[in-house]
């Protein structure tokens, strides 16, 4: 049995069920009375939700010791930028009416518009280089060049906050689980390193090379 299948499936229905509703309502006209801002708040928090899950899979990998949650990663990244850039695109088709001189004038007015977009802006190099031959061509710098993905989901995240007016409850509790998976992160790295330190240089080297390999390991 491949192991890998369900955590394909989940993860392709993670992206295709939430567009397929958002179509399916579109169709139905089930939007509520402004649904361009409906199709703007799903398609973001979507966004948020597939972006924090992207990011769980690393510590989900090392608690489970299973290697299926990094192979699904890409997958779960793509989706992440795929609805991102749906959430661009409603804001910049309908609000902006594609006025390129409207969209400079919010990154300069609105600093929530600024910290979305500069968002989108660090995961296009993510979503460009996520292939395989990206990769091999880029070797360790593949690795540096993907946490972009942190101060991305921060920036998200804040942009979310600062978006809301009111009830600020959601956006909190993103940004309480995007801390929660940073701290993780922050704690895994300082073992890593504490663990390279105590070993021989020899092994430090093999270590290394393997942390690399697992960290940047493919579908």
């Amino acid at each position: 049995m491949n192991h890998l299948l369900p955590w394909r499936v989940a993860a392709w229905a993670l992206g295709v069920v939430p567009l397929a509703f958002a179509v399916k309502w579109t169709f139905q006209s089930l939007l509520g009375p402004n649904p361009v801002e409906f199709l703007e708040h799903y398609t973001g928090d979507w966004t948020l939700r597939l972006l924090l899950t992207t990011l769980a899979m690393t510590p989900l990998r090392k608690v489970t010791r299973l290697s299926e949650p990094i192979r699904v990663r890409r997958i779960l990244g793509l989706w992440t930028y795929a609805f991102l850039c749906l959430h661009f695109s409603i804001y910049l088709v309908f609000d902006l009416g594609l006025s390129v001189a409207q969209l400079g004038a919010d990154l300069v007015k609105r600093t929530y518009i600024t910290l979305g977009f500069s968002a989108w802006l660090m995961l296009l190099p993510l979503a460009i280089t996520s292939t395989n031959a990206w990769q091999r061509r880029l070797k360790r710098r593949w690795v540096t060049l993907h946490q972009l993905i942190y101060p991305a989901a921060i920036l998200g995240c804040t942009h979310y906050y600062w978006l809301v007016k009111a009830d600020t409850r959601e956006p909190l509790i993103y940004l309480a689980i995007l801390l929660a998976l940073l701290a993780f992160r922050v704690q895994s790295v300082g073992i890593s390193l504490r663990r390279r330190r105590e070993q021989p240089p020899a092994v430090r080297v093999q270590i290394e090379t393997m942390s690399a390999s697992t960290s940047s390991e493919r579908p």
